[in-house]
């Protein structure tokens, strides 16, 4: 018998894999209806700095950080003038503060250059940046210019893609790829936001009695279905 491939839905279930992405899509649709990201920023580039501290970190503790930071720090050439001890010491707060004081650094010095300070447009561009992978890029297109070419999977996204049996992997890539074969490309906009926001308010990670929920009670067997990491 032959094993499935892992990121791959099995064929047998593929199909009601997609009628189920579609049912939790349409309620994700109706309860977000404005994809917004909640972390608070003034200029573009100060939006990619966001986000690359809020890797493996919550968006209040980037916000709180960022409240005193981004009043020094507006566009990528302030960032690309910040001292690294200086500016490793200010964003020291938060998670694996030193690497990503040298990404941020670094991206701006590359913005600048190449970009004349502006944010690139394409995933392609965005990835080539120091601290930027595949959901950084696509949260930053989204956000900042409603492009919609990819659905980012941070810990909310692969929560509910494991607790709703959307993808066999565990891998954040390999489930964007997942999702995106699962919901039609005009509604990926809904995705990411909407999950997060559904994961921070409604239903969130530690495990609870969550039948009652909206989205478990489109597939009540996701109130079983816990990761374990």
């Amino acid at each position: 018998m032959t094993k499935p491939v892992e990121g791959l839905a099995r064929p047998t279930s593929l199909k009601l894999r997609r009628a189920r992405a579609g049912k939790i899509v349409a309620y994700l649709k109706k309860a977000y209806p404005k994809p917004k990201s909640e972390l608070v920023h003034h200029t573009p580039f100060q939006f990619v700095v966001a986000v690359i501290l809020s890797a493996q970190c919550t968006d209040k503790a980037v916000n709180r950080l960022t409240a005193t930071l981004f009043k020094k720090y507006k566009t990528a050439p302030d960032f690309t003038r910040a001292k690294p001890a200086v500016f490793t010491k200010e964003i020291s707060s938060i998670p694996f503060f030193r690497n990503k004081a040298k990404s941020i650094i670094a991206a701006a010095k590359q913005i600048e250059a190449r970009y004349a300070g502006g944010i690139p447009r394409s995933e392609t561009e965005l990835v080539e940046l120091p601290g930027i992978g595949y959901k950084t890029a696509h949260v930053v297109l989204g956000e900042l210019f409603d492009i919609w070419e990819g659905i980012a999977t941070d810990t909310h996204v692969r929560r509910f893609a494991y607790r709703f049996d959307l993808s066999d992997s565990r891998n954040p890539d390999k489930i964007s790829k997942d999702l995106e074969a699962l919901v039609p490309k005009k509604n990926w906009k809904y995705v990411n936001n909407g999950l997060v926001l559904y994961g921070r308010y409604v239903c969130s990670a530690r495990p609870h009695d969550c039948a009652v929920h909206p989205l478990t009670k489109l597939w009540p067997p996701a109130a079983k279905r816990w990761p374990r990491d």
